[in-house]
């Protein structure tokens, strides 16, 4: 279904309006899924789970089905994705729109979870996927409804109830979303409450979550300082946390194709995945023809010193640190606040530095890309290592040398390494695989999926059923 603009803006208004009524009635009784208090939250998670433990797995895969079903309506998917930019402030609605359908069509359901067997002398062993119970999820602001789908399915596949937490500046559109799977999953007779969240996100609320103890696991999506906290929490914890993905571009590499590939992956959602470009790093003898690759494929280059120094007092604070209100925000919206107008063809600023300079050292999560000049691959490869600060998220490099691709993949040691492609193919945009938006490096899970959000059971048969 094609609607227009005007038409989405009109049903997003409808629908916040319908949201803080709601909220202006302060029950304490849950709607669809959001409770007043997180006590009560993960008290009625605690209850679906234990219902849904009697559910078949034919049960779980036709209740993925139904949130898959709910979330493949066009208009509700550019309604979710305009509420995410409105409400954030982050990112392009064309962009939310391609990673919600991506969530819905690749994340992984109970296909994930495999059985293990083994039989001999002694009987019959099995190794079977069973769920933790309650799962307590913190998603945060740049991916906000991709996250609760991403997670639902994911944890859902796996025999567990969530408990949301979501983060504050996505207040409206979480709800939405977790109201619309709660409606989805009742339809076809699923337990009340798998999913459940709270009508007003905190800090407060989060730490409730963490420290109940009906909440046997704890996944965090979102920046160090609440990996750190679910993994000083002493449960069980899956933390996905902040990269600062490097590009290498050797002498072999297609230049022209590396150029295209890498403004199309840093601008993606304008710079917001963590897997997103955030430096180049390219042999001294092909930088000069890959920056006017660059150029020709959407980028504009700050080559002036002054105005660079302009850049950084702009986007960083005194600290050097990021300034949230350009997080997520378009080449063009940064370049009018310098007094640079340019059209919408204008994807990233670009600029060249020195490996020190603080754009290649922070994880700017905005479409600002520095290029920092190496002698040979050897050195980029290095470099690379440094400047991704053993968060072991995503690294890229373009080359045709197998050896080099080898020994990068190797020292760099990511998550997600993407070999001449852009960054977003890692989670299976244009590239294959599974998708998510919870990339576990801190804690070594990796892109999850369902069998991440399970913990290993053995049965053991005696002197039995072995038949060979």
């Amino acid at each position: 279904m094609n609607i227009s603009a005007l038409d989405i803006e009109k049903v997003v208004k409808k629908v916040i309006e319908g949201i803080d009524m709601q909220e202006e009635k302060n029950c304490v009784d849950c709607v669809d899924g959001i409770f007043e208090n997180m006590d009560d939250a993960v008290e009625a998670a605690f209850i679906a789970q234990r219902e849904y433990m009697k559910c078949t797995m034919a049960d779980r895969d036709r209740f993925i089905k139904a949130i898959r079903a709910e979330f493949s309506n066009e208009e509700l998917i550019e309604l979710i994705s305009r509420m995410s930019v409105d409400e954030t402030g982050m990112g392009e609605v064309e962009y939310k729109i391609i990673k919600n359908k991506l969530v819905i069509e690749k994340t992984p359901g109970i296909e994930d979870l495999k059985s293990e067997a083994i039989s001999g002398d002694d009987g019959l062993t099995l190794v079977e996927l069973s769920p933790f119970g309650v799962i307590g999820a913190i998603a945060p602001t740049t991916n906000p409804t991709e996250t609760l789908l991403c997670n639902s399915i994911g944890m859902l596949a796996a025999g567990n109830s969530v408990v949301f937490s979501p983060h504050p500046r996505a207040k409206k559109v979480s709800k939405l979303t977790i109201q619309t799977i709660n409606r989805a999953l009742r339809k076809v007779g699923a337990p009340e409450n798998l999913v459940v969240s709270v009508a007003e996100p905190s800090i407060e609320n989060t730490n409730k979550m963490i420290n109940h103890d009906k909440v046997k696991l704890l996944v965090a999506t979102g920046g160090p300082g609440i990996v750190k906290l679910v993994l000083s929490s002493g449960k069980k914890a899956i933390g996905a946390g902040a990269g600062n993905p490097p590009a290498v571009v050797d002498e072999t590499a297609d230049i022209e194709k590396a150029a295209k590939d890498i403004i199309d992956g840093c601008s993606f959602d304008n710079n917001l995945p963590c897997i997103a470009e955030k430096e180049v790093i390219a042999v001294d003898s092909i930088a000069d023809y890959l920056i006017f690759n660059m150029n020709k494929n959407g980028a504009y280059q700050i080559t002036d010193k002054d105005l660079l120094d302009k850049l950084v007092k702009l986007v960083l604070n005194d600290k050097l640190k990021i300034k949230t209100e350009f997080v997520g925000k378009s080449a063009k919206y940064i370049l009018s606040k310098l007094g640079i107008e340019v059209d919408s063809s204008i994807k990233v600023i670009i600029m060249e530095t020195n490996k020190d300079h603080p754009f290649v050292q922070e994880e700017l999560m905005m479409p600002i890309l520095p290029i920092v000049r190496v002698k040979d691959v050897d050195e980029a490869i290095d470099l690379a290592v440094e400047v991704e600060h053993g968060n072991r998220h995503t690294a890229m490099m373009h080359s045709k040398n197998v050896d080099k691709l080898t020994k990068m993949a190797r020292l760099i040691q990511t998550t997600i390494f993407v070999k001449n492609g852009p960054s977003y193919s890692g989670i299976g945009v244009g590239g294959e695989g599974h998708t998510t938006f919870t990339i576990a490096g801190p804690t070594g899970e990796g892109l999850t999926s369902a069998k991440t959000f399970t913990r290993k059971r053995r049965c053991v048969l005696v002197e039995g059923f072995n038949v060979r």
